[in-house]
């Protein structure tokens, strides 16, 4: 009879946590499109320390207005790595590789995130992924691979340097944040990560847009709008939720399909060509996210 409740109770919470967690992907899959809007009138470093002092005004309004109490000491190191990869790390250096590549191409390097999470969350939380989602995530994280190599001709540029650093220090922020997100609500977790940003965001913001030349234009302010308050905040708000429902490594294979939404987004808000190998990749990622979900976790 145990067995029978737990079950019922545990099939409505992954179904929720995997809607939560591919709400947080749509949400990302947005960022470079963002990103690319928002340099058309800001420097990289003034988008991203802007970027970051925005996202830290949304948070600290719903901390105090949501009177979420001051998180326990052993709790800040956690949120320093949370801070040091999703909210600094990850956002400079994919703002740095698009200022030469395209968004199409960084948005399939950074396919490779989910199989890197997933390498991180079983060396943090102890999770043990089965021989099939490994196989799985690693058909997945093949095939974008492939798809890269394909666009670019063979060779990596300096940008595609700074993408794979963005999926090390990402892929660090996103399993400490899943972690944390099982102790307290993930809006929580991203809202004092934040915070703790704050004292070095708004120093670094007024010495950017002094330094750095800016123009104020509608995509420009849309896009830095969009990457403070949908990426930095709102998308880490769901997806923590949703990590902690269903695990660290099984959401972050929900992943595999951001890429592929990037490049839809590339096409209808920065006229960007779609490769011709979109759609087979598109097809075959899928085909690995449903086997990943499928799978068992201990």
């Amino acid at each position: 009879m145990t067995v029978q409740n737990s079950a019922t109770t545990e099939a409505p919470i992954a179904v929720g946590g995997t809607v939560l967690a591919a709400l947080g992907v749509v949400a990302f899959s947005l960022t470079f499109p963002a990103t690319a809007w928002g340099l058309e009138g800001f420097g990289p470093w003034s988008l991203v320390s802007v970027r970051c002092v925005l996202a830290a005004l949304i948070a600290g309004a719903a901390l105090i207005a949501l009177r979420a109490p001051v998180p326990e000491r052993r709790q800040w190191a956690g949120l320093a790595v949370v801070a040091g990869g999703v909210v600094i790390g990850f956002p400079l250096l994919t703002t740095l590789a698009l200022q030469t590549s395209t968004t199409s191409h960084a948005a399939v390097v950074v396919g490779l995130l989910p199989l890197t999470t997933a390498a991180f969350s079983v060396v943090r939380t102890g999770s043990r992924p089965s021989r099939t989602f490994w196989v799985s995530a690693l058909a997945g994280a093949a095939v974008v691979i492939i798809f890269t190599v394909q666009q670019s001709g063979g060779a990596l540029s300096t940008g595609d340097m700074y993408l794979f650093g963005a999926l090390l220090v990402c892929a660090a922020g996103y399993t400490e944040g899943g972690r944390l997100a099982r102790e307290m609500p993930g809006w929580r977790v991203i809202g004092w990560a934040l915070i703790l940003c704050l004292p070095l965001a708004v120093p670094a913001a007024a010495v950017a847009l002094v330094t750095e030349p800016v123009q104020v234009t509608a995509h420009s302010i849309a896009g830095v709008a969009w990457v403070a308050a949908g990426s930095q905040f709102l998308g880490l708000v769901v997806w923590y939720r949703g990590m902690a429902d269903i695990g660290v490594a099984k959401a972050s294979q929900l992943q595999l399909g951001q890429p592929l939404l990037t490049l839809v987004w590339s096409v209808v808000l920065l006229g960007e060509q779609l490769p011709v190998a979109a759609p087979v990749a598109a097809v075959a990622v899928l085909v690995c996210i449903a086997v990943t979900q499928r799978s068992r976790t201990r």
